[in-house]
Order: structure tokens, then sequence, then C-alpha cells
């Protein structure tokens, strides 16, 4: 079923079990014309209420495209490194403008008139784009630890500079903090913060 025919011929030189496993329709490594990174899972995105039924969904539609072991950590990576570099090498083109586009779309950013969690949101799908084009470093040191951190921290500076204004006591504080937290918790703070200040406008309109 592979295009390699039954020598190790083709891109790269990788064998035919390998091509196999992603050309396998029962594979859970196989991709239909129809999946792609922007495609839409659920109709719902989570927004933290919805956890248990956005949880249930999600775990429906992986289901249905034999893609749950990519999120539960029970399938490993099915290909060598020089398989991968391989394929980009075949398969890849040049990156830059799409790069360019998303870093400008980056840097445009804001909250405006969104909630923090609809701003986040918009703010993660550009992250996740933009991550794909990134190199991921591999050692066995401290140094992809630093890099981690370092990426952490870049996200951190993306959110809180797209905040309005009205949150700027909140964001001197967390900037202020040694180490700056991970991204989930600053998140998770604004939107506390948020949170408060909703309740305590109703209550004066109620009063």
């Amino acid at each position: 079923m592979g295009r390699g025919g039954s020598n190790n011929g083709g891109c790269g030189g990788q064998s035919n079990s390998e091509i196999v496993a992603v050309e396998d329709s029962s594979s859970p490594y196989f991709l239909h014309n129809g999946d792609h990174p922007g495609l839409t899972l659920v109709s719902n995105p989570l927004n933290g209420a919805n956890y248990h039924t956005w949880r249930r969904a999600m775990l429906m539609a992986l289901t249905a495209k034999n893609k749950v072991g990519f999120v539960d950590g029970t399938i490993s990576r099915p290909m060598s490194t020089d398989l991968i570099f391989d394929l980009s090498d075949c398969f890849s083109q040049g990156n830059g403008p799409r790069i360019f586009q998303i870093k400008k779309q980056l840097s445009a950013l804001n909250q405006g008139s969104l909630d923090v969690n609809s701003y986040f949101t918009k703010l993660q799908v550009v992250w996740d784009e933009l991550r794909e084009f990134q190199p991921v470093p591999v050692c066995h040191c401290g140094g992809l630890r630093i890099w981690t951190d370092y990426q952490h921290r870049e996200y951190v500076l993306q959110f809180l500079m797209g905040l309005n204004d009205s949150y700027a006591q909140i964001r001197g504080q967390i900037l202020m903090m040694d180490p700056v937290p991970i991204i989930n918790k600053v998140f998770s703070s604004v939107l506390q913060e948020e949170r408060h200040r909703n309740v305590s406008a109703s209550s004066n309109s109620n009063t």
C-alpha cells in the first residue's frame, strides 16, 4: 500500500512499514483529506464552565477519527527523527511569509472589546499556529528547560501587553513576581479579577 514499493525507495529512503503506518486508513496515523490544523472538532469551544460537556464531545470526535491515543499518551511517536527530517526536506516549502503574517497578527492582537477568555483563546490559536513553524530543540541537558521557560515568559508578556489598561494593576503585580508564573496561572489570575469585577458591578447595579 505504501508508495515506496517493495524496496526502500522514495523520499528519504523510508521503509515500507513507516509509509504504511501513515497510509493505512485504519491506522491512527492516517490523515483523511479533511484533516487539517484548522479543523473544528467540537462546535462549542472550551470556556471553563462547560468543561465536562466539552470533554465528552471532544472525546467522541477524537474517537471517531481514531485519534484518542495521541491525547491520552497510549500511542507513541511512529517515526524516527531522521524520517521526519527526510519528509521535511521533501514536502516543506518556504515558511517565511507565513511566519511574518502570524507574527504581525500577534503583535496587533489586543483585548479591545473582548472578555478575557475570548482574548486568551484568540491568542492561543495564533500561538499554536506559530509553534508549528518553530524548531524544537532536542537535547538531554538543561537547555530544553531554559528554552521552555523562555517560551512561557514570552506568552505571559504577550498576553499582558494586549490586556486593556483597566487591568494595569494586576498586570503590574504579575510582572513583579519572580519567577513570572506560567501563562495558565496568569490567565487564571486575570480571569478571576474579571469575574470579581463583574460580580461587583452586578451588586452595585442592584442597589
